[in-house]
């Protein structure tokens, strides 16, 4: 069965994959970016500081199918990219600044596009892997000053 509406996390997911490749930033050409894109952990990484919250696995797997399908992202090989239909979305959005970001864009893409059903699937394993390794981000620790250890 194909959703014939966005749901928020849909604009959530992109949002989070705009900012965490770049695509975001006016002034940067498409050829000084990662061609191969970001991983999934890269992703869940902006989407938590977006809404302090880390997307579920069925969160992720819906809004990457729709996404794709309407030909606003791609993933090949576990890596993301923005297309350039999906870049056009974000340049063309409503401004409303940065923490209205994620409305704006489910608004535009409820006015604008349908959602697709790309034939994508998010495995559990492949989800978890991609928690942990943005969990092991957050508890690197500071490096330390050879000086501090001084008594």
């Amino acid at each position: 069965m194909v959703e014939t509406e966005w749901r928020w996390a849909d604009a959530w997911i992109f949002v989070a994959l705009v900012i965490a490749s770049g695509a975001g930033r006016h002034r940067r050409a498409a050829s000084s970016r990662r061609p191969e894109g970001v991983r999934l952990a890269d992703v869940l990484y902006t989407a938590d500081h977006l809404n302090n919250a880390i997307p579920e696995r069925a969160e992720v797997e819906a809004a990457v199918r729709r996404l794709a399908g309407a030909g606003l992202i791609t993933v090949t090989d576990g890596w993301f990219r923005v297309t350039p239909a999906g870049e056009h979305l974000w340049r063309t959005r409503p401004r409303g600044g940065f923490g209205k970001a994620v409305e704006s864009v489910h608004g535009v893409l409820t006015k604008r596009h349908t959602p697709g059903a790309a034939d994508w699937a998010l495995g559990e394993e492949e989800h978890a892997t991609a928690v942990q390794e943005y969990a092991a981000r957050l508890m690197i620790p500071a490096p330390r000053h050879p000086d501090d250890d001084r008594g």
